[in-house]
């Protein structure tokens, strides 16, 4: 089975990371989720109004209700949402680096 992450980062998650999390939502697995789940799952709902609100049982039933080529195409767009996620927070990290580096360095000392 493929690794659910590269060098054990969240900042990829695999298409299998992503399928294993769909199957436990749709047989019902309603134990804890990990935190990589959890953000397939918001991924998941960020993608797709249809599941935006519903609770896991009910997105798991909706998954259930795909065809394969949509959940091929779901598995994708999710992916997507994901690295667009992560680029974001990377994002707003370098500025507020960037931004208390260039407050440093116009600090006036008395």
């Amino acid at each position: 089975m493929q690794r659910a992450c590269s060098n054990g980062e969240l900042g990829h998650v695999s298409d299998m990371a992503i399928v294993d999390t769909f199957t436990k939502l749709i047989f019902g697995e309603d134990d804890t989720y990990s935190a990589k789940e959890l953000l397939i799952i918001k991924a998941l709902r960020a993608v797709d109004a249809n599941v935006a609100l519903d609770s896991h049982r009910d997105m798991g039933e909706y998954l259930r209700a795909l065809g394969v080529r949509e959940m091929i195409q779901m598995v994708a767009r999710v992916q997507q949402q994901l690295v667009e996620d992560l680029l974001a927070v990377k994002g707003s990290a370098a500025a507020l680096v960037e931004g208390a580096h260039y407050e440093a360095m116009n600090r006036r000392a008395h």
